[in-house]
Formats: structure tokens, C-alpha cells, sequence
């Protein structure tokens, strides 16, 4: 049995599968990933939340198979939260350093964080990560500490990541229900960046792409800091529904053909092909082209990267992608699909892998686990900042009192 002040837990309630991974830090501080369970995801379309019952009873399965694997008891969850509610952006703080010697305390610094995170959303939102990227100390730039410097006026520029209260509340509630506390809530775009990219990776400029069921996460890192997070709420259960209305059969059928034939490609060899798919739910049997089934494919997903293309275009940050698109989550498996992402792109694109992470090889090599990963990542990150993380300790008193309300 693993020491349970080691364990930390990443929880995915995706829409189409829960996914549990338990990770221990090791004496030396490092993460090795020891435990992971599964179950299919029955209460969360979009990837949110449809019905809580169902998606707890989902839940508390994923969680005993994890604390089978692992031999231990799981009694708190980093939680992964995502939907179309959740949006990004960047902000900036100021603050006038008012001491007699002008040297910048660390109160200084809380304060012009307080103020980049003073911004006006909707009275029903609120903020899920306020991500610090540079300081600014008078006219000098780029500054990642600026305590003991000296200057008039100190400056921040954070990424907030926020999402409506009550959307993220579900979530929540499913976990709690189960007798388990929530250590943080992560965005899951932001996750799957963690698991996925090394520090030379986020220097020079990458997009990561989760390919969900229910919704397309993305978070783009440059300079080694995050610039840009989003959510589209399309998924692989669309590209099913595309099918399925596209070829006339029924959505389990669809499923099953894009699983078993399916391609983002169009490929001059399905032409004149022909799929015999069996007669179901009544219905006579009937035949399906294969070119027609990969156009219905690569249209559909052409779109969605279009979708992301065309917005990181807009914010000028297609050029600083120097190490290229990495994909993960199930919709990535999809052959053809790093083609297409680099087609759509102009950039390298790949299969993301988990770095700088030991551990169980079953989890770590599949792309549908990344998430749960860089939950459990960003668990390990706030683990070593424990003793001096006040920021994060008042974001989570924070959602405290959110929930009291």
C-alpha cells in the first residue's frame, strides 16, 4: 500500500469515456504514474455534465478500477472540466510599488496578480486559472521574478481561463457525491499540454490539440509560457452524426465504420470501393462507399481545424508554432489525421506522448490518456509549490465560497 499523502489523482469525465489515472511522487520528487481504471462515459454529452447520476455511477466504477491497479484508496481528485462555457483570454495588473526604497515584496507581487484577476465577466462566471506569463518592472520586460528589483510600477500579464459557475458546479458535485474531495479544477485543454510538451517545446511555440468525443480543446505555448487556450464544442460524436446522416445508417453503425474504415484523408484507392453494412433496428441491409464515408470524415474534421487555424491566424500566433501541432485524446487515433493537421496548418504535425513522466507504459504511450495525465502533472507542480502557493491556495478558497453559495 502506497503512502496516501504521496497519491495524486487526474479525473477525466469525458464524453466518452472516464478515465482515472493515480500517480505517486517518489522520494526524489519525481512522478510515476502506478494505477489507472476506465469506464464508458454514459452521462456527459459535450463534455459536460447530462445526467449526474449516470455519469456518478460511471465515475465511481473508473475510480475503483484505478485503486485496484494502484492498491490504494483514492480520496481526492485533481478534476478536469471543459465545454463551450469555458473561454480564455489574457490580462494585465499594474501596481505602483509604494515603499520608501522602492524594493518589490512579494506582497507587491499578490497585488498586481489581485488586479490582473479584477476583470469584469459575466455575473455568472468565474475564473478557473489566472496563469502568470511575464512581470514588467518600469520599462524592462520579459521579468519571470520581480521580487527584490527595484522600480516605480510593476506589471503582470496573466492568462484567465474562466467558465460558468453552475456548469462547473456538475462536475463537481458528481465527484463530491462520491465521498471524494476536489483538489483543484483544471482545464482540460491545459492538461493535455502539460502531459504532452517538454520545456523546449513550449520555448519554441506549440499547439496541442485534444480530439475529444464531445469537444476540441487546444491550448497554444510560446516562449515558454501560455498564450492561448479554447474550447470548440465539436467532437468525434459529430463526425458519427455526420456519417450516419451522410451514409443513411444508424449512428452505432456510423461509429462502427469510422472505427473500423475510417480516414481524414481521401485516398484514390477507396475509390470504387463498396462496405456491406448488415441490415439493423429492422432496416434492409445496404451498401456503403468507402471514398464517400472518407470525404463525410475529412470534411468534417478539415472544418474543425479550420476552426482553430483561422483563430490562432486572427491573434498573430501561427507563426510563433516553431515545434509544431500535437494531437491526442481518442479522436487522434483517426488514420491520415496528422497529415490533414499539417496540410491545414502549414506546420509539422504529431502524435502527441507523455514526457518526463515514468510509470505504467499502458497509459503513458495511448493519446486518449493525456489528459488525465497532465492531471495528475499539474497536481505533482502544485504538490512541490505547496509551502509558499498562496495564490493557489486563494483560488481554491476561492471556489470555496462559490460553492457555499
Amino acid at each position: 500500500m502506497f503512502d496516501s499523502a504521496s497519491i495524486l489523482v487526474g479525473l477525466e469525465i469525458g464524453t466518452s469515456k472516464i478515465c482515472v489515472v493515480a500517480g505517486e511522487i517518489n522520494a526524489a520528487g519525481a512522478l510515476n504514474i502506478i494505477g489507472l481504471g476506465q469506464a464508458r462515459s454514459r452521462g456527459v454529452r459535450k463534455g459536460e455534465i447530462a445526467d449526474a447520476a449516470l455519469a456518478q455511477e460511471d465515475v465511481r466504477n473508473a475510480i475503483v478500477e484505478a485503486e485496484q491497479m494502484a492498491n490504494v484508496e483514492i480520496r481526492s481528485v485533481f478534476l478536469g472540466v471543459t465545454g463551450n462555457h469555458v473561454r480564455g483570454f489574457n490580462n494585465h495588473g499594474v501596481h505602483p510599488v509604494v515603499s520608501a526604497d522602492r524594493e518589490i515584496t512579494a506582497e507587491d507581487v499578490q497585488d498586481v496578480i489581485k488586479n490582473a484577476k479584477a476583470i469584469n465577466l459575466p455575473a455568472d462566471h468565474t475564473v478557473v486559472h489566472a496563469i502568470r506569463q511575464h512581470f514588467h518592472v518600469d520599462d524592462q520586460n520579459g521579468i519571470l521574478n520581480p521580487v527584490g528589483m527595484y522600480g516605480a510600477r510593476v506589471e503582470v500579464d496573466v492568462h484567465v481561463v474562466h467558465g460558468h459557475v453552475d456548469r462547473l458546479k456538475n462536475p463537481i458535485g458528481v465527484v463530491q457525491g462520491l465521498q471524494l474531495d476536489v483538489d483543484e479544477i483544471v482545464f482540460t485543454g491545459l492538461a493535455s499540454a502539460l502531459a504532452l510538451l517538454s520545456n523546449e517545446q513550449k520555448e519554441l511555440g506549440s499547439l496541442v490539440i485534444d480530439l475529444g468525443g464531445g469537444t476540441t480543446n487546444y491550448a497554444v505555448y510560446s516562449d515558454g509560457i501560455i498564450k492561448h487556450t479554447g474550447v470548440l464544442a465539436v467532437g468525434g460524436d459529430h463526425v458519427s452524426n455526420d456519417l450516419a446522416y451522410g451514409l443513411k445508417v444508424p449512428l452505432g453503425r456510423a461509429e462502427e465504420l469510422k472505427l473500423a474504415h475510417g480516414s481524414a484523408l481521401l485516398d484514390d484507392s477507396a475509390k470504387g470501393q463498396v462496405l456491406s453494412s448488415p441490415g439493423q433496428l429492422g432496416l434492409p441491409a445496404k451498401c456503403v462507399n468507402l471514398e464517400h464515408l472518407h470525404r463525410i470524415m475529412s470534411l468534417r474534421l478539415e472544418e474543425t481545424f479550420g476552426l482553430i487555424e483561422s483563430e490562432l491566424s486572427h491573434l498573430g500566433l501561427l507563426d510563433q508554432l516553431r515545434a509544431g501541432v500535437f494531437l491526442c485524446g481518442g479522436g487522434s487515433r483517426v488514420p491520415g489525421l496528422l497529415q490533414l493537421a499539417g496540410s491545414v496548418f502549414s506546420l509539422p504535425a504529431f502524435l502527441g506522448k507523455t514526457n518526463s513522466i515514468s510509470g505504467l507504459k499502458s497509459a503513458l504511450d495511448q493519446p486518449e490518456f493525456a489528459t488525465a495525465i497532465g492531471l495528475v502533472k499539474f497536481g505533482s507542480m502544485q504538490h512541490k509549490r505547496k509551502p509558499a502557493n498562496g495564490f493557489a491556495d486563494g483560488l481554491k478558497k476561492t471556489f470555496a465560497e462559490m460553492f457555499k453559495r
